[in-house]
């Protein structure tokens, strides 16, 4: 199935510049954690920010969680030195690194080779480091589909609406929410491009950040709105938004129950046993291999979110 990968419902910034902050988010319950060099650092904290993301990514425990680094944007004169500091220093630690601002594939292309030659260098498994693109501007969603085949080491593609916002001219002040005077969703567009290059590309589609962090349950009506079109998961500014990120992008315990239903039915009843059948009922429900292929989707998400099932299927009497 497309874009199985890592779990990713919620995906914690931390300022690499603030140690507290690096220890802590070490006991969260978030699925990835990225450790920010770009927009969360000061250009004066930098160089420190970066022996500290090495520091933590070396010395703590970081277990469960996918451990990426964002390094700044290629118009910056930090993005190298944060790419070979930042890989030479904990590469073995590492498991991304973000790529902001992204606006065609030669940039992910530059990253690829860097990462290829440091992990040559220090012996490391080639390609092993894999890339998360992120979209914030109108020249990066344009090019999206050639951003998200740029490598194989593309592993998600992410919406970074603050910058994209102010690169558009978007008239607003909040980051994620509707816009009062729009009659519809301003972001729907955006959210679906990116959600099509990733799928197509067999990638993960990751929404990007609600900056009012206090507003838990406005935040979870914003991350509704991309869980239902299918992204994988959303940034979380704050720990508060970390439970609710992960509760909005993974199935409800029915409906995991129902797709794992759906899936022993159709296993059972189109093998030998089952009478070879391609269109059953289950329940009230017709259930086909289309039906089995939409399970799988809601199956692959519960099972990555470590979901048990709370009911069985049981083949009818003879």
């Amino acid at each position: 199935m497309a874009a199985v990968g890592r779990p990713r419902r919620s995906c914690l910034a931390v300022p690499g510049s603030s140690v507290k902050m690096l220890a802590k988010a070490q006991g969260l319950p978030a699925d990835q954690v990225f450790l920010d060099l770009e927009d969360a650092v000061a250009p004066l904290a930098k160089p420190d920010a970066r022996k500290n993301i090495v520091a933590a990514l070396n010395e703590g425990d970081w277990a469960g969680k996918t451990r990426v680094v964002r390094v700044n944007d290629l118009t910056t004169p930090w993005t190298y030195r944060d790419v070979i500091e930042v890989v030479e220093g904990a590469g073995a630690n590492l498991d991304c690194i973000m790529l902001p601002k992204v606006q065609n594939a030669a940039q992910v292309h530059w990253l690829d080779l860097t990462l290829t030659q440091i992990e040559k260098t220090l012996g490391l498994e080639v390609g092993r480091i894999g890339i998360e693109a992120q979209i914030e501007n109108a020249a990066g969603l344009v090019n999206v589909d050639t951003i998200a085949a740029a490598s194989p080491r593309v592993e998600t593609i992410i919406f970074g609406p603050a910058d994209f916002m102010a690169s558009i001219n978007m008239k607003s002040l909040v980051v994620g929410a509707l816009i009062p005077d729009y009659p519809g969703d301003p972001y729907h567009y955006i959210l679906m491009r990116i959600l099509m290059a990733a799928r197509m590309h067999d990638k993960q589609a990751i929404d990007g950040p609600f900056l009012q962090i206090r507003d838990v349950d406005a935040f979870r009506e914003v991350a509704k709105r991309s869980a239902a079109l299918g992204f994988d998961g959303k940034w979380v500014l704050h720990p508060g938004q970390i439970d609710a990120a992960n509760e909005v992008y993974q199935p409800a315990q029915a409906d995991y129950d129902h797709a794992e239903l759906i899936l022993d039915a159709y296993e059972h009843y189109t093998s030998e046993a089952g009478g070879r059948l391609g269109a059953v009922m289950l329940g009230d429900e017709m259930i086909d291999e289309a039906s089995r292929k939409m399970a799988l989707v809601v199956a692959a998400k519960g099972r990555a979110a470590g979901m048990s099932r709370t009911s069985t299927f049981t083949p009818p009497a003879e």
